[in-house]
Parts: C-alpha cells; sequence; structure tokens
C-alpha cells in the first residue's frame, strides 16, 4: 500500500524518491539547517512533505540550476524556504528556478577602458593596463603596434574579469 503525500518518510524512501544517496541527504542536513527530519529512536529519520519538498527544491538548485552549497544557503537566508520551495514546484513556464525566483542577473563585467580618467582594476591589474597603454617598442612610425585594438579590448576584458574572479575568491 502506497503513503499517502501527508505521510512522513524514511531516508532510504526519500532517497529513492529523489534519486540520491542516503549519505548525502545527511551531509545536507549538515549544510542546510531548514532541512530538520523527525528523529525517532534508535536515530531513525523521518522526513516531513515540507522537508521532502526543500530537498528536492535543493536538488535541482545544486544539480540542475548548477548551484553551489554557498549559493543555496544563500537563497535560501535571503527568499527563505517557502519561496525556495514555492519556486521549484510553480515555474511551468520558467526555464529556469532563478527566472521563476526573478533573481537579479549578475552584473556582467565590463570590459576595462584605457584612459586617464577610468580607475584601475585593484591589485596587480595596474601594471598591465599601463603596459597594454603604453607604446610597444616595435611601434610603426605611424603608432600602430603589433596588437589589433580588438585584441587589446579583449586582453583588458579578460584582465577586468580575472581581477574581479580574484578579488572574489578572496
Amino acid at each position: 500500500m502506497d503513503k499517502t503525500t501527508e505521510a512522513f518518510r524514511t531516508i532510504g524512501e526519500v532517497a529513492e524518491e529523489l534519486d540520491l544517496p542516503q549519505h548525502v541527504l545527511r551531509f545536507w542536513e549538515t549544510k542546510f539547517t531548514q532541512i530538520r527530519p523527525v528523529k525517532r529512536a534508535g536515530g531513525r529519520r523521518y522526513y516531513r512533505p515540507d522537508d521532502i519538498a526543500l530537498v528536492a527544491a535543493i536538488r535541482v538548485l545544486l544539480y540542475s540550476e548548477g548551484y553551489t552549497i554557498k549559493g543555496v544557503q544563500r537563497i535560501l537566508k535571503e527568499q527563505g524556504v517557502r519561496a525556495v520551495i514555492a519556486a521549484s514546484a510553480a515555474p511551468r513556464g520558467a526555464t529556469s528556478l532563478a527566472a521563476a525566483w526573478a533573481l537579479p542577473a549578475p552584473p556582467l563585467i565590463e570590459p576595462a577602458r584605457t584612459g586617464i580618467d577610468t580607475p584601475a582594476p585593484a591589485a596587480r591589474g595596474p601594471a598591465l593596463i599601463a603596459r597594454l597603454s603604453a607604446p610597444e617598442p616595435g611601434a610603426t612610425a605611424s603608432g600602430t603596434t603589433s596588437l589589433s585594438m580588438q585584441d587589446r579590448h579583449r586582453l583588458e576584458a579578460i584582465l577586468a574579469e580575472l581581477t574581479e574572479c580574484t578579488r572574489l575568491l578572496a
């Protein structure tokens, strides 16, 4: 006989239903304090329907949407458990959970502009931008260099992106 939708489920049943190993569910309990299965005698875990819905939403965020554990923790903190569960159940027309939540898109890193009035990126960036902005020793009399302007802009964009990555990781 099948259980009702309101019945508590064991960790094995939840793991099978969501196609997750049991040890992953136990690990997620340590990382996401919002998952609180009822623990009975002998340490058996029984998941409530809300816990199952939350685990399913976390699974989608981690495996389908590509979020990290810290990213999902941040979403749970900012949006709340109910919003995460509702967004995972609601997006019939949405292409992703991020679209369903209407999360702001991450800011695009704009290519660094050369010029005196633009601030240089942090750390090691100023020296490299100065070298890119200075005329090359192999420049011709007309002022052209071996790098095209398009290549120079690409390098500056890459430098800005790497500098931003370094800042985020620090």
